[in-house]
C-alpha cells in the first residue's frame, strides 16, 4: 500500500497537488483515501465537484457525538476516492492537530482501512507548524512516505526545510522518511536554480516538476482536478507520472 504525507507551506499548493495526485492514482485503477488534515477542510473539495465534504470536527461539535459509520463524515469522489476531512476547532479555540488527532483515532475505532481495503491513502498537512498533532501522520505509522511541496519562494524554502527537519528527528524510530521534492512552480526567478540547490544541499530528489498552468485554475473553477478535466495536458501527465513512479516504488517493495 502506498502510504503518503504531502505537506508545505500555507499556500504552496499542496491540496492542489494532493487532489491531482490522488486522482492520478485513481485513473490508474487504484483505490485511493484522501485525508485532508488541515481546519480549512478544503483539501478535498476538487475531488468532490467543489461541495466540501463535512468535517470529522464539525461533524462531532454540531452533533455533540461520534459518528457511528464511516459514511457519516466521508464522500466519495471523482475516481471513487473516499475523502475525508479533519476539520478543526472553533477558530479562536482549542488546537488544531488535536483536531487530528481525534479524527485518526475515530478512524481506528470505525476500521475505515480494514473495511476499504485502499491501495493507497493519501494525508494532505499543513506545513507551517510541525507540531504533534500535525506530525501525526509520520509519527503513528500512517504513512511511510513524505512529500514536500515548495516554490523557490524563500518562505516555502524555509518551511521546507523545517518539515525535512522535523522529520529526520523521527527516522531512528522507523517513522515515515522524506521521499523527495514536489517543485510546484510559481515562476518565481530563478526558481529551477533555487530549488535544486536545497534539494541538494539537504540530499532530496525532485521527485516531480509541476509548471505553473492555467490549466489548474480553469478547472479548480469547475471543482474539478487536471486528471478530470484534461488527462492529456502537461500538468495532468506530470502528476500521473509521479503515481506510476510511486506506485512502482511501492511494488518494488514488496
Amino acid at each position: 500500500m502506498v502510504k503518503l504525507a504531502i505537506y508545505g507551506k500555507g499556500g504552496i499548493g499542496k491540496s492542489t497537488c494532493t487532489a491531482n495526485l490522488a486522482a492520478a492514482f485513481a485513473s490508474l485503477g487504484k483505490r485511493v483515501i484522501q485525508i485532508g488534515c488541515d481546519p480549512k477542510a478544503d483539501s478535498t473539495i476538487n475531488l468532490l465537484g467543489g461541495t466540501p465534504v463535512t468535517p470529522v470536527m464539525d461533524y462531532m461539535r454540531d452533533r455533540d457525538e461520534e459518528p457511528t459509520s464511516i459514511e457519516e463524515i466521508s464522500q466519495v469522489g471523482f475516481g471513487g476516492i473516499l475523502c475525508i476531512e479533519t476539520g478543526g476547532p472553533t477558530p479562536g479555540l482549542g488546537c488544531a492537530g488535536r483536531g487530528i488527532i481525534t479524527t485518526f483515532s475515530l478512524l481506528e475505532e470505525l476500521e475505515l482501512f480494514e473495511k476499504f481495503k485502499p491501495d493507497v491513502v493519501l494525508y494532505d498537512v499543513l506545513g507551517d507548524v510541525v507540531c504533534g498533532g500535525f506530525a501525526a501522520p509520520i509519527r503513528e505509522g500512517y504513512a511511510d512516505k513524505v512529500l514536500i511541496v515548495t516554490s523557490g519562494e524563500k518562505m516555502a524554502l524555509y518551511a521546507a526545510n523545517n518539515i525535512n527537519k522535523a522529520v529526520k528527528n523521527f527516522e531512528d524510530r522507523s517513522y515515515a522518511k522524506v521521499r523527495g521534492i514536489i517543485m510546484n512552480r510559481r515562476a518565481v526567478e530563478n526558481e529551477e536554480e533555487k530549488v535544486r540547490a536545497f534539494a541538494e544541499s539537504v540530499g532530496l530528489d525532485i521527485a516531480a516538476d509541476i509548471p505553473r498552468s492555467a490549466d489548474i485554475i480553469k478547472y479548480e473553477d469547475m471543482g474539478k482536478t487536471v486528471i478530470e478535466g484534461d488527462p492529456e495536458c502537461e500538468t495532468a501527465k506530470r502528476f500521473l507520472e509521479l503515481a506510476k513512479k510511486l506506485i512502482a516504488e511501492d511494488e518494488a517493495n514488496d
